[in-house]
C-alpha cells in the first residue's frame, strides 16, 4: 500500500495549529516527542498547538521536520472567487 502525500492550503494561524496537531496524532507521536525533537517542553507544544500565531519560523521548520511535513510557499491565486480569507 503506497502513501499519497496530501497538500493543505493554510490561510490562518488557527489552521496551522489544527494541521500540526492532527498530523502529530495521525503519526501517533506524543507532544513530548515533538517537544524533544523541536527543543521545547511538552507544555509548550500543547500551548503552541492552541496558539500557533506564537510559533517562530525556526520552531515551525523544526516541527515540520519532526512530523515529516514540507513547508511550501507560493503566490495566492487571487482570481478564485472562493478565496475571501483576510490575512
Amino acid at each position: 500500500m503506497s502513501f499519497s502525500p496530501t497538500t493543505h492550503r493554510l490561510l490562518t494561524a488557527s489552521q496551522l495549529g489544527q494541521l500540526l496537531a492532527s498530523t502529530r496524532k495521525r503519526h501517533k507521536i506524543t507532544q513530548a516527542t515533538v517537544g524533544t525533537r523541536v527543543g521545547l517542553s511538552q507544555n509548550r507544544i500543547s500551548y503552541l498547538e492552541s496558539h500557533p500565531d506564537e510559533i517562530s519560523v525556526k520552531q515551525l521548520l523544526s516541527w515540520c521536520s519532526a512530523l515529516e511535513l514540507e513547508l511550501q510557499l507560493g503566490e495566492r491565486d487571487t482570481s478564485a472567487a472562493s478565496n475571501t480569507a483576510e490575512w
